[in-house]
């Protein structure tokens, strides 16, 4: 079998430079979130098969990465289908982890949690821009709190932790679930194709009010029941922002949960009045977010420059119970890691240093104790908070120091023999 060098499809490796970026933006992150009140966790990479398939993870359990019974568990002569030789898998993101640590630990953790998870997952999905199989999610999760407080707290960190990762101008955002399910009721769809439904609603952006129309009607919903959904969308063009929500309240009466609406002007009238950060808190009746498990509020980053979601989140009260038996009320905003760093990479972003990045270049046949002596200044420049690079000097030394000055360094030092 020949040796392979690159990795393995949908996955990377990491040069030096991106290694330090990616440092640095979850030092950021993590050091933004803490201040928030937030606590890191760590949980597994390898999950139970049986909550990755809990029908809680939408497209996503299409995509598990599933690991082979290994010794005597694995029987391939008894096995009849795939799930006979497997009990495991890798996790596709990191709420499943998280409610199952939660709901194994909720007696030694405080009430409301606080959580902060930042991890690689993994999806058999189909690597493009941005997105591959192997990546990074950063996540930070309320439970315990029943009370918008908790999707308050969670814009403003997200879009605080951005903010000083140098974004601005981008969007948040922010839509409820429970609003889609009663304009779903109001236009006369039954509870049981809301689901079908909202997947050709999640196509507008793409393909227009009369795509999804025709849609909703190829796939055999009356076309009454279309006209009046679409309608919905049609008058809340004129009426955008908080006017739109209250516009939903009263047409939509007994077909929307009691507070549901309130609680979204709540949040929306919370976050602007304490935000810190340049972003636009939009409410987007189409936002739909593909997740099953969200019961209530739902939101999404959209970067001006960026063609896709740079992270999303939203309330899943309901998942919780299903390992407790015993509801929990639970909310998240993950941030698309692995999409901001690609932002920043094409920005040319560069990370800030403290001190100077020095490089000492030392002639070969260097004297033993003259040698000791630039080991000494080396150790004492490190010390005043600079970084040092100690190297043997090329005979080639213009392309030496091109290289070092393309890695940061600042000031290169020549030591000579004699």
């Amino acid at each position: 079998m020949n040796l392979v060098k690159k990795p393995v499809t949908g996955m990377k490796d990491v040069l030096p430079a991106e290694a330090e970026l990616r440092n640095y933006v979850t030092d950021v992150i993590r050091r933004t979130y803490a201040a928030y009140g937030f606590r890191q966790i760590e949980t597994p990479a390898v999950e139970s098969l049986a909550n990755l398939n809990s029908k809680q993870g939408g497209e996503n359990e299409k995509l598990i990465f599933k690991i082979l019974k290994r010794g005597e568990k694995l029987k391939l002569e008894e096995a009849k289908e795939a799930n006979d030789l497997t009990e495991e898998g890798l996790r596709y993101d990191l709420t499943v982890p998280l409610v199952r640590f939660y709901s194994a630990h909720q007696a030694e953790l405080p009430a409301p949690f606080k959580a902060l998870q930042m991890g690689p997952v993994w999806r058999a999905d189909r690597p493009q821009k941005g997105r591959f199989r192997q990546f990074v999610q950063c996540d930070i999760d309320i439970l315990g709190d029943a009370t918008n407080l908790a999707e308050i707290e969670l814009i403003l960190a997200t879009t605080r932790a951005l903010a000083n990762l140098e974004f601005k101008g981008f969007e948040v955002r922010i839509g409820d679930r429970r609003l889609l399910k009663a304009m779903a009721s109001y236009a006369g769809f039954a509870e049981e194709n809301y689901d079908e439904v909202f997947i050709i609603l999640d196509k507008m952006d793409k393909i227009g009010t009369d795509g999804v129309r025709q849609e909703l009607i190829d796939a055999g919903f009356a076309r009454g029941a279309a006209d009046k959904y679409l309608a919905l969308f049609k008058e809340l063009e004129t009426k955008p922002g908080i006017e739109g929500i209250r516009y939903l309240s009263g047409i939509l009466g007994d077909h929307i949960e009691a507070g549901a609406a309130e609680g979204l002007i709540e949040i929306i009238e919370g976050v602007e009045s304490t935000k810190t950060a340049d972003f636009a808190l939009v409410f987007d009746p189409t936002l739909v977010r593909g997740m099953s498990y969200y019961t209530g509020t739902i939101f999404e980053i959209a970067m001006p420059e960026f063609g896709a979601s740079a992270g999303g989140g939203g309330r899943y009260d309901k998942m919780v119970g299903k390992f407790t038996g015993q509801d929990v009320p639970a909310c998240g905003f993950s941030i698309g890691f692995e999409r901001i760093l690609l932002l920043l990479q094409e920005r040319g972003f560069q990370v800030p240093h403290d001190g100077e990045r020095v490089a000492f270049l030392v002639e070969k046949g260097m004297p033993a104790e003259k040698l000791s002596g630039i080991f000494a200044e080396a150790e004492k420049s490190r010390e005043a908070g600079n970084t040092v690079l100690v190297v043997r000097m090329n005979k080639n030394k213009k392309f030496q120091k091109d290289q070092l000055t393309a890695e940061g360094y600042t000031s290169i030092r020549e030591f000579f023999k004699d």
